[in-house]
């Protein structure tokens, strides 16, 4: 072997140990890195959730100290928010004939008192334009009460007779101008008498009506009725209901009548027809955000217990029947605590179980806190030894 190939073995050996002494020094880093880690994680509790105090406000995790305070007694039950009559006004046909619309009709289009709604137009009906006979009564009514009226002076008719012929003329007079005419073709206009909101349009273009057919609902959806149907068997403690939360179909937002004046209009002394359920009315004012109609879970407040352990309902969460809340014990640490539940109000639960008082409890981003939990609960790294 020459000394050329020699130093080449030599060179090879030499990078060969280098490479395999420097993988062997990386390897113990990271096992004392690993183990390191391991030790961290053991100083904490099994039961522990570890959420750092960065990702918390970013999950928008925020907790309250729970406190024995007074709570409502409620009856859970269902009901509807409806339109308040006395908001609604019902528009007739003043004369007969066939509607034409006179703008396009959709619900819930605002309307102004005064506005053109319907023309009805009688001129190709057997009866002839109700316009044109109204006219033509009232100018022969006029021209007979005008000849009438220099011969009752002359005593060449008597009063009997003129005042028949008065009367006939006012009411041919009172009839004419009550027509609200279009003149270019001689129908009648019919128009909004109050300004809001058209709840149901009751004809279409092309139809017959007669004097009094209701035509369109108008309604200024300034006042709403709550609803509420209250079995048979909450009958004892109907005197004692004074208010109410409700929860509607298209939010999860608990509402209470306090912040819409909210107030008592009527309780049901008897069982509806045909049901084993007895109605409680509400009247609320509508701040734009209802929508009659719609389903509501309504919670009728009968009476209120003092020091009463209690969280707010978005505290909870529930898995497989059983309800947890998270209690904040540390400053990146949580815990996972079983709590058994009374009554609740929509925006606040009675706990009878699992909490004393004084504890911090996440009150928003709870599933935060349970996501950050099944996490924690992934092995991070394995070893193979």
């Amino acid at each position: 072997m020459n000394r050329q190939t020699l130093s080449f073995i030599t060179r090879t050996t030499l990078c060969f140990f280098f490479v395999a002494a420097l993988s062997a020094c990386h390897h113990a880093e990271k096992h004392d890195h690993e183990e390191e880690n391991e030790e961290q994680h053991e100083k904490h509790s099994p039961d522990e959730i570890i959420l750092e105090p960065e990702q918390a406000k970013s999950a928008g995790v925020e907790t309250q100290t729970v406190v024995r305070s007074t709570f409502n007694d409620v009856i859970k039950v269902s009901g509807s928010i409806v339109a308040a009559s006395c908001d609604e006004t019902t528009i007739v046909a003043p004369v007969d004939g066939v509607v034409n619309h006179t703008r396009h009709i959709s619900e819930g289009i605002a309307i102004s008192q005064g506005s053109n709604l319907y023309r009805i137009s009688s001129d190709k009906l057997q009866e002839g334009d109700y316009v044109q006979r109204t006219k033509i009564n009232y100018l022969a009514a006029k021209r007979e009460y005008d000849r009438a009226l220099p011969l009752v002076k002359d005593k060449i008719i008597s009063e009997k007779e003129f005042n028949a012929i008065r009367s006939e003329y006012e009411t041919a007079q009172l009839a004419y101008n009550a027509i609200d005419k279009n003149p270019s073709d001689n129908s009648v206009m019919v128009k909004s008498p109050i300004t809001g909101y058209m709840k149901q349009c009751l004809v279409k273009d092309g139809d017959y009506v007669s004097v009094g057919t209701p035509l369109m609902i108008v309604t200024k959806n300034q006042h709403l009725y709550l609803r509420a149907e209250v079995p048979v068997r909450h009958y004892d403690v109907l005197s004692k209901i004074t208010t109410a939360k409700f929860r509607t179909q298209y939010s999860n937002d608990v509402v209470d009548l306090k912040t819409l004046n909210g107030t008592l209009l009527s309780s049901g002394k008897s069982a509806v027809t045909s049901s084993s359920y007895i109605p409680i009315t509400f009247q609320i004012d509508n701040k734009g955000s209802l929508v009659a109609g719609s389903y509501a879970e309504i919670f009728l407040v009968t009476g209120q217990r003092s020091d009463i352990v209690n969280v707010p309902t978005s505290s909870l969460t529930e898995e497989q029947g059983l309800y947890y809340v998270y209690l904040k014990t540390g400053d990146h640490t949580y815990r996972k605590q079983e709590v058994t539940l009374g009554a609740t109000d929509g925006e606040f639960s009675e706990i009878t179980s699992g909490l004393k008082g004084g504890e911090q409890v996440v009150t928003k981003g709870a599933m935060a806190v349970k996501l950050a939990s099944a996490a924690n609960t992934i092995p991070s790294h394995s070893h193979n030894h």
